[in-house]
């Protein structure tokens, strides 16, 4: 980890390497890496781009409830503590060298389509984009469900949906005011968000010499499933990467950036779980939202309403970070011909307006439809574009060794190699192990399969259109 001091490249250095890993459509990515695009407002700094981050894998030890559950608390320590060494921590230093290396708009499609042409970069950014039609529909409801425990009318459907509907447009509204406003609201609600947990910490530790002793546990360790949970809870690395352009010396400010949000999601996983295990809570109490109900019990019932309150803004910080990773995905594929050149519309302040305000349409009309929210579809889709990003660490490794790397993955082409045998090797395990698990109704492998067929025929019906015209 010593090379995440090194510095900034010179800038031409940089526009030469890119040239060299020019893909078909050459001119026209060419013009784009000489005059990339420059937002008049300040870029994302080290601190901003690391709370956005934080949102965008975390959001807070909501979701690690289950884990709790299934493995104990000890369990659940090794798992918080081990799963980040085989995959968030490789796939950390994979966007710490390729988002250095290729610092471009649209982030992971570059990365994919350098290295190995269109037609992979194009099915990249179409996993990445059908896997947030579930995962973005989520988030909404995560917010009403918690809004609904201290205001009962906002479950009714109407309102449901009305609401629901409104933190999509907040969260698009907040996105037009830039990527530097949404990386500094990300530190606001990152702080908002961890107070309450910092409180039951302090809470916990006293309510110890209170607590009755509790005899050792004895249950049935469920570790495949606590790993499906902490892999889920670790993911979304790379969503960082799209806003490229808009952060500040992405050379050196991605490796310190993904480094400090690491820590910072481990400490924030653990730490509330070991605190909580020494206040004579049994692991078997734990169910899904008992953060709640636990707080209330060691503190009281004002500090299970602030958790309460933070799962709102968790759901909130999560939606707002991940509209801005995700609506510049349409503007990367409009820039190459994939999609409508109005996408690419901007406002003063770098913002995409277009390709914003039609994620949010899309996402709004996902609202409708009753998603299950099994985490082994969004393990999958994301697993499979995860694959082809490693592929592509490797294989830029191979064909471009003389690419400006400011920052390296330590051991050349073996250790490119090395670090996604551990990612890879969980998602063959999730995917045999689950390999009976439905999503209403289907089969999560084979929807999972659909999805991926139709990115290959919605490539396949543009290349058509392209030679008729």
């Amino acid at each position: 980890m010593a090379a995440l001091g090194s510095a900034a490249i010179v800038p031409s250095q940089r526009s030469q390497s890119a040239r060299r890993l020019l893909p078909v459509d050459a001119r026209e990515v060419d013009l784009f890496l000489i005059t990339p695009f420059r937002p008049s407002r300040s870029k994302l700094g080290v601190l901003s781009l690391s709370a956005a981050t934080f949102f965008m894998v975390s959001g807070g030890p909501y979701g690690l409830e289950e884990l709790v559950r299934k493995t104990g608390y000890l369990g659940a320590i090794i798992i918080l503590l081990v799963v980040p060494l085989v995959w968030a921590l490789p796939t950390g230093l994979m966007v710490g060298e390729l988002a250095t290396a290729l610092p471009e708009e649209g982030g992971f499609y570059v990365w994919v389509k350098c290295a190995m042409g269109p037609f992979w970069g194009f099915q990249e950014a179409w996993l990445s984009l059908a896997a947030s039609i579930f995962d973005m529909a989520a988030y909404p409801a995560v917010f009403v469900l918690s809004l609904g425990q201290l205001w009962p009318t906002a479950l009714q459907d109407s309102n449901r949906l009305l609401i629901s509907a409104a933190v999509i447009l907040l969260c698009l509204a907040w996105n037009l005011f830039g990527a530097a406003a949404v990386g500094e609201g990300s530190i606001t609600l990152g702080v908002v968000l961890l107070i309450p947990f910092a409180v039951l910490i302090v809470a916990s530790i006293a309510h110890v010499h209170g607590a009755t002793p509790r005899p050792p546990e004895t249950l049935q360790t469920d570790w495949f499933g606590g790993i499906l949970i902490a892999m889920w809870n670790y993911m979304g690395w790379d969503n960082a990467s799209t806003v490229a352009q808009e952060v500040r010396e992405p050379q050196r400010t991605y490796p310190r950036g993904m480094l400090w949000t690491l820590v910072w999601i481990v400490v924030v996983y653990a730490l509330p779980i070991l605190a909580v295990s020494r206040a004579g809570i049994p692991s078997r109490a734990w169910a899904t939202g008992s953060w709640v109900s636990i707080a209330k019990e060691i503190g009281g019932s004002w500090l299970g309403t602030s958790v309460l309150v933070g799962t709102m803004v968790s759901g909130l910080g999560i939606m707002n970070s991940l509209t801005m990773s995700y609506s510049r995905i349409p503007v990367a594929l409009a820039r190459d011909g994939y999609a409508p050149r109005v996408l690419m519309k901007r406002l003063s302040n770098g913002a995409p307006w277009v390709a914003v305000l039609t994620c949010g349409a899309a996402w709004m009309l996902a609202l409708g439809l009753s998603f299950d929210r099994i985490l082994l579809l969004d393990i999958l889709l994301y697993g499979l574009s995860l694959v082809l990003e490693f592929a592509a660490l490797v294989i830029l490794r191979v064909r471009q060794p003389d690419l400006v790397r400011p920052f390296t993955i330590p051991g050349g082409l073996v250790g490119s190699i090395v670090i996604g045998i551990g990612p890879l090797a969980l998602l063959v395990m999730a995917l045999v192990a689950s390999r009976h698990e439905q999503v209403s109704g289907i089969s999560a492998v084979n929807l999972a399969a659909v999805l991926v067929a139709l990115g290959v025929v919605l490539y396949a019906v543009r290349e058509w259109n392209a030679r008729r015209r």
